[in-house]
């Protein structure tokens, strides 16, 4: 016994000379940049706010932790944000950076390259992220654009938000997501890479979208406002094709999101499995109960309705059949938002922005409020609801230990007054500050 205890001695001496102490420890991370935050968002789920507090981050862009009092380590940078409320960085949970509606909008689908709207996507990343959006979800745009802009910013190569991004949408033929409103033979060459038709071919669809770099696949199961046809808002993919493409995106691991107005076409996209709804315009009491069925969101997007009711008013935009839809449903998602409010949905934040202009997406946050919602309710929606929407749990949405630097500041309190999130005056993002005014 006594020589069994001498050689665990003697091991346990020898481990210690290799590692300059008693047991192999992790190093803990350095410290490279140091927050000191006036008041702090430290819980979003329950409004917690703390005041003078330092978020320690790590020079992998990682927050190391959050500690009471304004301290200080070694040479990390400190930057100063005492008289400025703090929070998680915003999630927009759909986007189109790769473009933005204006009044050339059919002639460019017929001048412009994939590689301008690449580049037209830099600039607009790079605007999203200085209004203090530092994850999107992209929605509907080419592959390769859009694509190339994800990685471009992944590698700290342009200045952008984190981007989850379906590609194409997948789309019926002829429907919302495809090309509308022009001479046959530039239809055949301007027809979307994903549109579809019967199940087996939206299956293909759906497949051949992952195959490209789909992170979530998003299909347009009814019309939509801006598609260049009198088609109206209501189901445009069937039954048996909306669950082909539920069941190949589900069996390759990723979500579906569904674009949908009209309530036959978001209760059959409900019904086949989709996991949230964008828009939701005419979501009624049979769309609540759906939603309510796992883990479910709707993403209202109050803004795209807004502005497009702006611009119906004002004529020389859109054209006649966008303007007849855009008069109509700019109303009507109005009262979905009291509806859904009203109603307990379930809700993240999305503004479908490239529908208005880019860095105008926390009007957003005004709207919901003035549909019912509280200031916190909205902020949580832009925060852990869009974080758990989006699968980014432990990546994005709060500050915490673990959790990429992704830090706004604002002046005054946006738990009182959401309008001062549309003047954001400090931005990090993955630890590399970008605004700071």
């Amino acid at each position: 016994m006594l020589r069994r205890t001498l050689t665990l001695a003697g091991a346990l001496g020898a481990l210690a000379v290799l590692t300059g102490s008693g047991f192999a420890q992790e190093a803990a991370p350095q410290v490279a940049t140091i927050i000191h935050a006036g008041r702090l968002l430290a819980d979003p789920a329950t409004g917690r706010i703390t005041t003078e507090q330092s978020i320690l981050i790590g020079a992998d862009g990682r927050i190391i932790g959050v500690e009471a009092g304004y301290v200080t380590r070694g040479d990390a940078r400190v930057i100063d944000q005492r008289d400025r409320f703090v929070l998680p960085g915003l999630i927009d949970s759909h986007v189109h950076l790769t473009s933005e509606l204006g009044a050339n909008q059919l002639l460019e689908e017929v001048q412009l390259t994939t590689s301008d709207a690449a580049l037209r996507g830099a600039a607009n990343a790079r605007t999203t992220v200085l209004a203090g959006f530092t994850t999107v979800a992209d929605l509907g745009a080419a592959n390769d654009s859009i694509f190339a802009l994800r990685r471009a910013i992944a590698e700290g190569r342009i200045v952008g938000p984190r981007i989850i991004a379906s590609g194409a949408s997948v789309t019926p033929d002829g429907g919302h997501g495809d090309a509308n409103g022009f001479a046959p033979d530039i239809l055949d060459v301007l027809r979307s890479e994903s549109a579809c038709s019967g199940a087996d071919d939206c299956r293909r669809a759906t497949r051949r979208q992952i195959q490209a770099g789909a992170d979530v696949i998003k299909i347009t199961a009814t019309g939509g406002v801006l598609s260049n046809t009198a088609a109206g808002v209501a189901q445009q993919l069937s039954d048996d094709e909306l669950r082909a493409i539920v069941e190949a995106a589900h069996a390759m691991g990723r979500r579906v999101t569904a674009h949908a107005h009209g309530a036959d076409g978001i209760n059959a996209a409900l019904r086949a499995g989709v996991d949230s709804i964008e828009h939701g315009s005419y979501i009624d009491r049979e769309s609540v109960r759906l939603l309510r069925q796992g883990n479910r969101y709707l993403v209202p997007t109050l803004l795209a309705g807004w502005w497009v009711g702006q611009l119906a008013e004002q004529g020389g935009v859109l054209t006649p059949a966008q303007t007849a839809k855009a008069r109509q449903v700019s109303r009507d998602m109005a009262n979905m938002g009291r509806f859904a409010q009203q109603n307990r949905v379930r809700i993240a934040f999305g503004t479908d922005t490239g529908v208005s202009p880019h860095g105008m997406n926390a009007r957003e946050f005004q709207l919901l409020v003035d549909s019912g919602f509280t200031p916190l309710q909205t902020i949580q929606m832009a925060t852990i609801n869009a974080a758990d929407h989006l699968q980014l749990n432990g990546t994005a949405g709060r500050i915490a230990a673990g959790y990429s630097a992704d830090i706004i500041a604002v002046d005054g309190d946006p738990t009182r007054d959401v309008a001062v999130l549309m003047n954001v005056g400090f931005v990090m993002a993955r630890g590399a500050v970008h605004k700071d005014v």
